[in-house]
């Protein structure tokens, strides 16, 4: 895991700028497969009370109503969240690393793309803390598969999104729910195809880094090209995203 000091206001000027484009920014945001293979690991049950960390517009929300007792979000960016309240039981407004919730509050406790923009630890530890004995904690985040395209990926990211503070290679989110407690810790792979120039059109950043981004693609090593499936179909180039997927156990 890569680490950069990024002052909060910048997250939060970040995600205001996004809110109103934020689920039609990428196709995983909506993405069913993925959404149903989320679903499948926080393993629902109909009085199961669950916490959505950086809850967001709601997306990972919504993709549970219905299959589970209560959802409480949590999320510090009114503008993103205020767009969730619909599929939310209870919106906790609040920092993932100092939630303001009892512990062993909930059965199941979910972040998907959330811990970049934190201190890791901190929040997974806190995820962990507001579990119930038993419970899982799922974490599902943007990552390189390795040594051989974590260069190239980290750049994309950082040029992607400024507020990022936090760089995975698969397994690191493994690594921190191992760190915080969770026992029975498993990571999972899903990949995203993502049209670049739609991904990086999200209303936050210039087309001066839309652009680098573009050249790390052009001049990519045979490696990331090959680990990424990247094309370039008729000048749009396309990207296989690999997100993991961790899963650990509360005791």
């Amino acid at each position: 895991m890569k680490t950069l000091d990024v002052p909060f206001e910048t997250v939060q000027a970040h995600f205001t700028a996004r809110a109103p484009r934020y689920d039609g920014s990428s196709r995983w945001c909506t993405d069913a497969v993925l959404l149903d293979r989320m679903v499948a690991l926080v393993d629902p049950y109909p009085d199961c009370s669950v916490l959505d960390v950086a809850t967001g517009t709601g997306l990972v929300a919504r993709a549970l109503v219905g299959r589970v007792g209560r959802i409480t979000g949590l999320d510090v960016n009114a503008a993103m969240a205020n767009r969730a309240l619909v599929a939310l039981d209870a919106l906790v407004e609040g920092s993932a690393e100092a939630m303001p919730l009892p512990s062993g509050s909930f059965d199941r406790v979910i972040c998907r793309q959330g811990i970049q923009f934190m201190d890791a630890r901190r929040a997974v530890a806190e995820m962990v803390r507001v579990t119930r004995p038993g419970g899982r904690v799922v974490l599902v985040d943007l990552c390189a598969w390795g040594e051989q395209d974590e260069r190239e990926v980290f750049e994309i990211l950082r040029l992607r999104n400024p507020a990022r503070r936090n760089f995975f290679v698969r397994g690191d989110t493994a690594l921190l729910l191992g760190e915080a407690g969770c026992t029975s810790v498993e990571v999972h792979d899903h990949a995203s195809e993502e049209d670049i120039d739609v991904w990086t059109d999200h209303g936050a950043i210039d087309e001066l880094r839309r652009e680098a981004i573009r050249e790390v693609y052009r001049h990519a090593s045979d490696a990331f090209r090959r680990l990424h499936e990247v094309r370039l179909d008729d000048g749009r180039i396309v990207d296989r995203m690999l997100f993991g997927i961790a899963v650990g156990q509360v005791s």
